[in-house]
């Protein structure tokens, strides 16, 4: 088998993994109506089910990306697929939500260590220069799942919402087949103490920074804030985390290394994922702004989203080849200031139907550059070859806490602004200025020359230099 026809195989069986597991996303919410139905379960209740999924995902995604290091990729590629088929099988046999529960809980679980995976194989089998090009290939699952997952969820809800979750099984077994025979397994390597300090306090950490913002009440803000399940687990938050850095100085091969921070580039990259992730979850919005200010159903509003899902599918791949061209500093720079006016333009006009798709056309390009191929680049550019999985992991979770915590301030916002157009509106405007914010930090990212010498670098010195 020729090396060009091998690396498409690879980017393929990556492709589809990372497919499945965004699939897993998007075809939930159409699947909701029917499981609720058929199990009489309250929104609360469904509310669990989701959060079971978020919360595993965001525990696992360090903690598999740093078992990707230590093991290879493949190794762990192929236990997330598992343990994602296996969590889709308690889904496709439970006869009560408490096994839904468990297997939206293992899904997650899985879920989390795939995208970790198909980063650290395609840096440890790529060379820098079709890094960007392959990211931004895997980068478009995400818009194409989104775009591809109501046409699905529409086609087996015919016959029964668990053919969502039994087509993954087949899909699973030939995904572990494949990566078996075409991915390239590790070279053994010095086994150093596993980090169980590390991996129980930030475990426990991130499980608290979801059950508290989960718990938040946007309604009333304030008072949740000083609620146990809110405020308690905050607290919790707040007294693990100087507990964590000082397990991770300390450990022969931590989870996060302390000295990963010591890259400027690399907290430039961390802070503008966890900024963008904020703005992403501002999107989640969005239909409810559509039916405030242009007066649509919640399907039509959901339609309108649509051509900046498309954008998204199409901006991610582009910009991973223009990495190569112009440099990341170039491309997020001007993806965010496309997202800036995205956000303006919800937040300070008089809203149209034209003017809300033009807004969210320009918003969905702009975050494929964002929080796509970019700053997985600069990750894999600035880590040693042993640290490659563990800095996707770190990536993920400033992304994913960004998420959280913008979706909680956005609907706080909106809520203590007396809701409709003017609440919305209000959080837009806070989010903008999230945004400029996010200018100014991607202006300060390496030029094309310094990523250049980086990447030429002896490995491991890339990192160290925080140049």
């Amino acid at each position: 088998m020729s090396e060009i026809k091998h690396t498409k195989i690879l980017l393929g069986l990556l492709f589809t993994g990372v497919l499945m597991g965004a699939l897993d996303l998007s075809v939930i919410a159409p699947a909701l109506p029917a499981i609720e139905a058929e199990f009489g379960m309250q929104n609360r209740l469904l509310a669990v089910m989701l959060n079971a999924y978020v919360l595993t995902q965001m525990i696992s995604t360090p903690l598999l990306a740093k078992m990707a290091d230590r093991f290879g990729p493949r190794s762990i590629y192929i236990f997330s697929i598992a343990v994602f088929a296996l969590g889709s099988l308690v889904l496709v046999a439970a006869y009560s939500p408490y096994q839904l529960f468990m297997g939206r809980a293992i899904q997650g679980f899985g879920a989390g260590g795939i995208f970790p995976a198909a980063a650290a194989m395609i840096g440890a089998r790529l060379p820098p220069q079709e890094r960007g090009p392959a990211l931004g290939l895997i980068g478009a699952v995400f818009g194409l799942a989104f775009l591809i997952g109501p046409v699905l969820g529409g086609i087996f809800l015919q016959y029964d919402w668990r053919w969502l979750f039994l087509i993954n099984l087949p899909i699973g077994g030939l995904l572990i087949v494949g990566a078996l025979l075409v991915m390239p397994g590790s070279d053994a390597s010095e086994r150093k103490p596993i980090d169980f300090g590390g991996i129980a306090s930030l475990s426990v950490t991130l499980a608290a920074l979801v059950i508290a913002i989960g718990n938040l009440d946007t309604a009333d803000f304030a008072g949740s804030v000083m609620s146990w399940p809110v405020g308690g687990t905050l607290l919790l938050v707040a007294a693990l985390l100087p507990v964590f850095w000082h397990i991770e100085q300390r450990a022969v091969d931590p989870v996060v290394r302390p000295g990963l921070f010591g890259s400027r580039q690399i907290v430039r990259t961390c802070i503008l994922a966890a900024g963008g992730g904020a703005l992403q979850t501002a999107g989640a919005f969005y239909p409810a702004l559509a039916i405030a200010a242009l007066g649509v159903t919640t399907s039509e509003a959901s339609w309108l989203l649509l051509p900046g899902v498309a954008a998204a599918t199409i901006g991610a791949p582009l910009a991973g080849k223009l990495i190569n061209r112009i440099g990341t500093r170039r491309v997020v720079l001007s993806c965010m200031v496309l997202v800036t006016i995205s956000v303006l333009l919800y937040a300070q006009t008089t809203l149209t139907t034209a003017l809300f798709i033009t807004a969210n056309v320009i918003g969905g390009a702009g975050m494929s550059g964002v929080l796509g191929a970019p700053l997985r680049y600069i990750m894999l550019n600035e880590a040693r070859p042993s640290e490659r999985g563990a800095t996707q992991g770190l990536l993920s979770v400033f992304m994913s806490a960004g998420r959280l915590v913008g979706a909680a301030l956005v609907g706080a916002v909106a809520a203590s602004s007396g809701g409709g157009v003017t609440g919305y509106q209000a959080a837009f405007s806070g989010m903008a200025i999230l945004a400029v914010a996010l200018v100014f930090v991607a202006m300060t990212l390496n030029s094309r020359q310094a990523e250049q010498r980086a990447g030429e670098r002896a490995p491991g010195q890339a990192a160290a230099a925080g140049t």
